[in-house]
């Protein structure tokens, strides 16, 4: 394959474009060898399936391209075979095999002893006796230098003889450190003398008690690669940091080039759920959830157990794009990813969830007869079809039922007809209920001329519904699951937890072709969702289904259309996310209620951002001096409650590394259009790395906002041209893909690309 193809065919992200480069130019002999480098201290999360999608996916590219599964496993502390054994089934779960090149970085710790040494006898090294919170506080701040360890110019052979001495065990943990010497006074605090080596009297799981001193991540993880022959070492945006330090250990410890140099690319974080090992280890710990592959948790083992194929999940991981600036993605397109990959190959079936008991008077006790279904719909190329079996009592669901019908509601009520799936037109009689004056059953009467699929069939009715035969089904479990949260961005795991996350329903019923399914088949269960038959058995003789996900987002808002135009279904009847409710402002403190009324009052601010400010005394005031440089209450309440927040959690207000009026700045540049509100959030997250002001950071990284059409209608040419089949399929009706088209366009565009022209364009060019 000549250079001009590989350009044209892999050239789709800023890495391939730096492989592209490199092959053309010889750097590695054309040579492509990356690594997916996992801790084996936790399961696998959809964070992980990015990497592994990446990693894996471009050495796959590249004739000769390889990937090492490494495990990074220099922590004992946390680290088990369980983890690496459940890290290499996700891995080859998703699509990918690393043949013989399964690595260990424990298996380098003595060559990383020796590089150790090497450096302390160049004198880039020392023996650190402060404690840890000594060595923080002399680190300094984002604006403050450091100053120099009192151990700084310990003499080579000294700090030869303690570091020999900690590897021989005799100093308790923490009581020394092998630290790097760099710069006190670098801006990169990565750089500030970082730890090399720590002491911990724990057993290895992989090489016992052989050691009780062990390598810090950045001096791992640089030299493995290097060791390995790494070409190209892929890592999430928080690294970015750490690559100052990954070329400085590289140097000092004499890598010759071509050697691993580091890039990195946006992590991939979801709305709605948690994306660190340690949040979700507390859900294990605390039982908020079953287990690790819990079907609710985003950990890659608890996506499989849910029913997700591998399929579905490299397509989510493909279409989030790769990117250089953080942002977060909707889980709604997750669920779409899943939808789209089930829609073309999982088959179409009965069942019953909650039912309700029909008996259909006029059809005889005593005649049953088998009808003609098909498993997939017209459009889609696949054959299958099964025979349904029909009698005189059936079950339907009892949302299918309403005794005094609203406006659009086109199922069944008294005195009305509806079309059963596959069967026949039938008109509900009578209602019987209970002393308790519940509904317990319907006499119905059917139409015998109504038999679907016969030429005498056309009768129409508004409604169709589905149903089982009482005497031929079967009872099954099925396991509902959702959302974990019902917070967009949850910052604990108490912060919105689902508690609706998980329901079981014993009394359900599906057609006798869905009982005789393996363990481990998917179902669309017809106007319910996907389900998936799940291989591990609750109960001895019992089926249990686990929801993979409703047919359509049910977390978003009702069409404001006319409801006669939407058949009704869960999405409508499911409850929705319900807001925080007020807060009491008699139990505050009087200066913060003279505060908050200040700001609803003068300032009509958002009650919950007005409380959050008003509670703290910094924000509070940093928020009056950004108000004073630029006078937008609401734009800088916003950003001040949300992002500002967050970050002073960890930090001091005098570490911070920009000002009120820079604050303001940014807040004016959402104004004036010059960037979005999400492009903001990541001005924000270069402006806490003291990377310059809003507007140099914006020329800098080239995230201004497109407004010109012609320039937005290029990137929306590249993505219709892309998707041919989507824009024949929303031509031929389904314009919910209006929404794929704009998170296309949005990720062609690295978010830069204004709404409000992104949809007026998107339009026009669609229709």
């Amino acid at each position: 394959m000549g250079d001009d193809n590989i350009s044209e065919i892999k050239g789709k992200d800023f890495l391939r474009q730096i492989i592209n480069e490199h092959i053309k130019t010889g750097k590695y002999d054309g040579k492509v060898i990356t690594r997916f480098p996992p801790e084996p201290n936790g399961y696998l999360h959809i964070g992980h399936a990015k990497s592994i999608c990446i990693n894996f996916g471009i050495a796959k590219d590249y004739p000769g391209g390889i990937c090492h599964l490494r495990m990074d496993d220099s922590d004992p502390t946390k680290e088990s075979y369980e983890y690496v054994n459940s890290i290499k089934q996700d891995v080859k779960w998703i699509g990918f095999d690393w043949g013989d090149k399964l690595f260990f970085a424990s298996d380098y710790f003595e060559k990383l002893y020796e590089y150790a040494e090497f450096l302390i006898k160049k004198g880039k090294a020392y023996v650190c006796s402060l404690s840890e919170s000594e060595i923080r506080e002399y680190r300094g701040t984002v604006t403050e230098p450091g100053k120099p360890s009192p151990y700084r110019n310990r003499s080579v052979e000294e700090n030869l003889d303690l570091f020999r001495r900690m590897k021989a065990g005799e100093f308790k943990d923490s009581e020394h450190v092998l630290r790097a010497k760099i710069d006190m006074s670098n801006p990169n605090m990565k750089m500030r003398d970082p730890l090399l080596y720590r002491i911990r009297h724990v057993e290895h799981y992989r090489q016992g008690n052989k050691w009780c001193i062990y390598p810090l991540y950045d001096f791992t993880h640089c030299l493995s690669d290097a060791m390995e022959g790494i070409t190209h070492s892929i890592c999430t945006l928080e690294f970015e940091n750490n690559r100052e330090l990954y070329d400085w250990i590289l140097d000092e410890c004499e890598i010759k080039e071509p050697r691993p140099h580091q890039y990195e690319f946006a992590r991939l974080n979801i709305n709605y759920t948690v994306m660190s090992k340690r949040r979700l280890l507390e859900l294990v710990e605390k039982k908020y959830v079953s287990g690790w592959d819990d079907p609710r948790m985003p950990t890659i083992s608890g996506l499989r157990r849910r029913g997700v194929t591998p399929e579905a999940l490299r397509s989510f991981c493909e279409n989030a794009g790769i990117a250089k600036a953080n942002s977060i993605v909707d889980i709604a397109q997750l669920e779409y990813s899943i939808r789209d990959d089930l829609n073309k190959k999982v088959p179409r079936v009965l069942a019953v969830l909650r039912p309700l008991k029909i008996v259909i008077e006029n059809y005889s006790e005593h005649h049953e007869e088998m009808l003609d279904a098909s498993y997939y719909p017209h459009d889609v190329p696949l054959e299958g079809a099964r025979k349904v079996p029909f009698s005189r009592e059936i079950y339907i669901e009892k949302d299918d039922f309403m005794e005094n019908p609203s406006k659009g509601f086109y199922r069944l009520s008294p005195g009305e007809e509806v079309r059963l799936r596959h069967a026949y037109i039938i008109k509900c009689e009578r209602v019987i209920k209970n002393n308790a004056g519940e509904i317990i059953e319907l006499r119905c009467s059917y139409d015998p001329t109504t038999k679907s699929g016969e030429e005498n069939s056309e009768k129409k009715v508004k409604g169709i519904i589905h149903w089982v035969s009482i005497p031929h089904s079967q009872n099954v479990e099925v396991r509902l699951y959702d959302r974990l949260f019902n917070v967009e961005h949850p910052e604990t795991i108490d912060d919105g937890f689902n508690e609706d996350s998980f329901k079981i329903l014993s009394n359900c019923y599906v057609e006798p072709a869905v009982a005789k399914s393996s363990p481990g088949s998917r179902f669309q269960f017809e106007r319910l969702g996907y389900f998936y038959l799940d291989p591990i058995p609750y109960q001895e003789c019992r089926l249990v289904f686990n929801r993979i996900v409703t047919l359509r987002d049910s977390w978003t808002k009702i069409s404001a259309e006319k409801p006669e135009k939407f058949e009704k279904t869960e999405k409508q009847i499911k409850p929705q996310p319900q807001e925080k409710s007020e807060f009491d402002m008699s139990e505050l403190p009087l200066e913060v209620k003279t505060k908050l009324d200040k700001y609803l009052k003068n300032y009509d601010i958002h009650k919950e951002e007005a409380l959050t400010i008003a509670k703290d005394e910094t924000l509070a005031d940093f928020y009056e001096q950004t108000l004073s440089e630029y006078n937008n209450p609401k734009g800088v309440a916003g950003i001040i409650a949300g992002e500002m927040a967050r970050e002073l959690k960890e930090k001091q207000p005098k570490q911070l590394a920009f000002t009120p009026k820079e604050l303001g700045e940014l807040v004016k540049l959402i104004d004036d259009e010059v960037i979005s509100v999400k492009i903001a959030r990541e001005v924000f997250s270069f402006m806490i790395k003291g990377e310059g002001k809003p507007s140099e950071i914006v020329e800098k990284r080239g995230l201004k906002q497109i407004t010109d059409p012609s320039e937005l209608g290029i990137v929306i040419d590249t993505v219709i041209k892309a998707n041919p089949e989507n824009v024949e399929a929303y031509k031929a009706g389904k314009t919910k893909l209006f929404g794929f088209f704009t998170g296309q366009v949005m990720k062609e565009s690295g978010g830069r690309a204004k709404p409000e022209l992104l949809n007026e364009l998107l339009k026009k060019k669609l229709n």
